[in-house]
């Protein structure tokens, strides 16, 4: 199947907020990925490693998604699935962090959470 002439091999993800920098710092701090773009409404984390970013952008009227989605609410357009050694640890951290546990919780080996901005990100174990 054919592509995109010219592609590049980079790609980026951006995450609306209320607040670009604040939920910058968030990811950065769960993350622990440099800045590499900083601009008061758009900011931006290199993925160590790829050719990818991940960005965040001011959205004058932002609306929290809905996890899980409901009708008649703004449900999530896409989330984040971050693998870790260990899970309950990293669920601690990421509450330190600000994140919030999410009420509903469809596996067990999975844990939705929620950042300061209400995206759904996933920890799970990672045994690769």
């Amino acid at each position: 199947m054919a592509g995109i002439r010219g592609l590049s091999g980079w790609i980026g993800t951006v995450l609306g907020a209320p607040d670009a920098r604040t939920l910058t710092a968030f990811y950065r701090d769960l993350l622990g990925w440099e800045l590499v773009g900083d601009d008061p409404d758009f900011v931006a984390m290199g993925i160590p490693g790829s050719h990818a970013n991940l960005a965040f952008q001011t959205e004058e009227h932002y609306e929290r998604p809905t996890w899980p989605g409901q009708p008649g609410t703004q449900g999530m357009m896409l989330h984040l699935d971050i693998g870790v050694r260990e899970l309950e640890p990293a669920v601690a951290d990421a509450l330190r962090l600000g994140a919030e546990l999410a009420d509903f919780q469809p596996q067990d080996d999975v844990r939705v959470m929620l950042d300061p901005a209400g995206h759904p990100f996933c920890l799970y174990i990672d045994t690769d």
